[in-house]
């Protein structure tokens, strides 16, 4: 595309890296085919090259943000899907977060919006405050159906609808050292998932002992900042980043890390973007470089061990795979080749690669998209018949796991089960 962007604008480094990602889309709508909203909604400003029009147009005439391009850019799910469709490799994930953080400068939301938005990422990011909320929120549960016939109050109707009935566990932070140690990783403790799914955890670190390898939870480590960062709160977004560099640069240069593992997906997308995101600044560049090269997805990590074989017990297996973890990190076939290993039947639902509609908040900032994102993938899943699903990111999980009846675990539990482990909660209560 061609851009006009003055040298006075394009001395800012954010705006040169926004320009030169417009300058790659050559218009062939390749992504009108695979983004969510457009298929749901058929809208073109609803695609991924609509929105690049209007992001171009906002930026170069440094204008405010409009309504109608706050609404457009808002119901981006940041799944990422036009990004493994485009042939010109025009990086839209750095182009829509830019836009979220001048949006987030620039335009001045109605009340209700900023004060949901604010607790989301006063909440969200913190387990303790995240464990609380969602005690209040089986309470408050009954109030969700006339909260959703109150437009500004359907995020929260959202929210409690999203709350699990039964009431949060506490992850794990045994860490047993193996007695003969290969190796040495740091995990991921995250927010959403040890509140929401701590057996997550709890399998990683029984599986990985097995296999050799310490795990430890690095002191002062936190959210990832992807919460945040999808809300256009960049420079939150950033101290996150910092805090959890500073927290594993210390386990590097104390005993060293073989890798930095991360059970939920959308964290990782966002931690091995972590050297883009303090590429400018002078006292974390580098070492952000070395966290974000250290970063790997669970299933990527395990998928180079040598993993003696696995018990699948005869199990059809659905797997599910997450955006964040297809489209933003590229990993397609490590999963279904690891559960495969361990014994089981894989199959991969019709429309893989359409977003369940969960992606971080969107689920509940944007709920009746994100409701009929969420049906039309647990209704594509149910139909595999599959005896277990199975996915990598907690908020897949969480929105697919109220959608359908078949149990849902961790791609890492059902490895750990077929590997000597104890069955998954879900399906052990089955």
């Amino acid at each position: 595309m061609r851009t006009d962007f003055s040298p006075e604008q394009l001395a800012d480094p954010a705006t040169a890296v926004a320009e030169a990602v417009i300058r790659k889309c050559v218009h062939c709508g390749f992504c009108t085919a695979t983004c969510p909203t457009y298929v749901l909604l058929g809208d073109e400003l609803d695609s991924p090259r609509g929105r690049i029009y209007l992001i171009q147009n906002m930026l170069e005439k440094e204008a405010e943000p409009t309504p109608q391009v706050v609404r457009h850019v808002d119901r981006c799910l940041s799944c990422l899907s036009c990004m493994t469709t485009c042939p010109s490799g025009v990086n839209y994930m750095h182009l829509v977060d830019h836009a979220r953080a001048y949006i987030e400068r620039h335009y001045r939301r109605p009340l209700a919006e900023r004060l949901i938005r604010s607790l989301l990422a006063a909440v969200l990011p913190h387990p303790g405050r995240f464990r609380l909320a969602l005690a209040l929120a089986r309470l408050a549960r009954p109030t969700a159906p006339l909260l959703a016939r109150i437009g500004w109050a359907r995020p929260l109707a959202a929210m409690l609808s999203l709350a699990p009935r039964n009431g949060a566990g506490t992850a794990t932070r045994d860490t047993p050292r193996p007695t003969a140690p290969v190796g040495r990783v740091a995990l991921l403790q995250g927010c959403a998932e040890p509140v929401l799914k701590p057996e997550v955890r709890a399998a990683t670190i029984r599986l990985l002992g097995r296999l050799g390898y310490q795990a430890v939870l690095a002191p002062g480590e936190g959210c990832c900042g992807a919460l945040v960062h999808h809300m256009g709160r960049e420079e939150a977004a950033r101290d996150a980043a910092r805090r959890n560099v500073d927290a594993w640069s210390r386990q590097i240069e104390a005993d060293g890390l073989d890798a930095i593992l991360i059970t939920a997906s959308g964290c990782g997308t966002t931690i091995k973007d972590y050297g883009f995101l303090l590429r400018d600044d002078p006292v974390y560049a580098d070492r952000a470089a070395r966290v974000s090269a250290l970063a790997k997805d669970v299933s990527e990590f395990l998928d180079t061990l040598d993993l003696p074989a696995g018990d699948g017990r005869g199990l059809t297996v659905a797997y599910h795979p997450a955006c964040s973890l297809q489209h933003g990190q590229k990993i397609t076939e490590a999963p279904k080749r690891l559960l495969a290993r361990m014994g089981y039947r894989v199959k991969t639902p019709a429309e893989a690669h359409l977003c369940c509609g969960s992606a971080g908040t969107y689920n509940i900032l944007q709920p009746e998209l994100a409701g009929k994102l969420g049906d039309r993938k647990a209704a594509a899943i149910d139909r595999l018949g599959a005896d277990v699903i199975a996915t990598g990111n907690i908020g897949c999980a969480m929105q697919i796991g109220m959608r359908s009846a078949t149990p849902l675990a961790h791609v890492v539990e059902l490895v750990d089960w077929a590997s000597g482990g104890p069955a998954p909660e879900s399906l052990s209560r089955r």
